[in-house]
């Protein structure tokens, strides 16, 4: 799972970002009972993220940019990156490596891990959470580990 994780370093550059009004909650797709094109279709028609990931990592994993003013939240923290890959699915781009499942998808948010474990366990989603980096960025992952 961690190979899957790896590009969150990165993500460290988003959260200089301002922040900005809390608004659409992903709390409940994150339950972790739907497809990486379930989640993250509505949220490209709705111009919620970017069409385009930022970022493909070798395993598939997608990254992509919440829009300006998108204002997307999960679990009551501020949305910094929307993860997905589902194998055929032309809206993900594939890495050169092993795709990491058949479909996974999840954010990464601002907060340190504890709480956010917390609010997702109590919530009843079985998501992984990792720390991104500590205190800062932490990520909420729906897949096979």
């Amino acid at each position: 799972m961690n190979q899957g994780l790896t590009f969150f370093a990165g993500a460290l550059a988003l959260a200089t970002l301002p922040v900005a009004a809390y608004g659409h909650a992903l709390d409940r797709p994150l339950d972790c009972k739907s497809s990486a094109h379930t989640f993250i279709a509505p949220l490209v028609s709705s111009q919620s993220i970017e069409a385009t990931p930022m970022r493909v990592e070798a395993n598939s994993v997608n990254a992509f940019r919440p829009t300006r003013g998108s204002d997307l939240t999960a679990f009551g923290y501020r949305v910094y990156a929307v993860l997905g890959y589902e194998r055929g699915d032309a809206m993900f781009k594939q890495g050169t490596g092993q795709p990491l499942t058949e479909s996974a998808y999840g954010v990464v948010v601002q907060g340190p891990a504890e709480t956010v474990e917390e609010r997702v366990r109590a919530s009843g989603s079985d998501a992984v959470v990792h720390q991104v980096v500590p205190l800062v960025l932490t990520a909420v992952f729906c897949g096979k580990r």
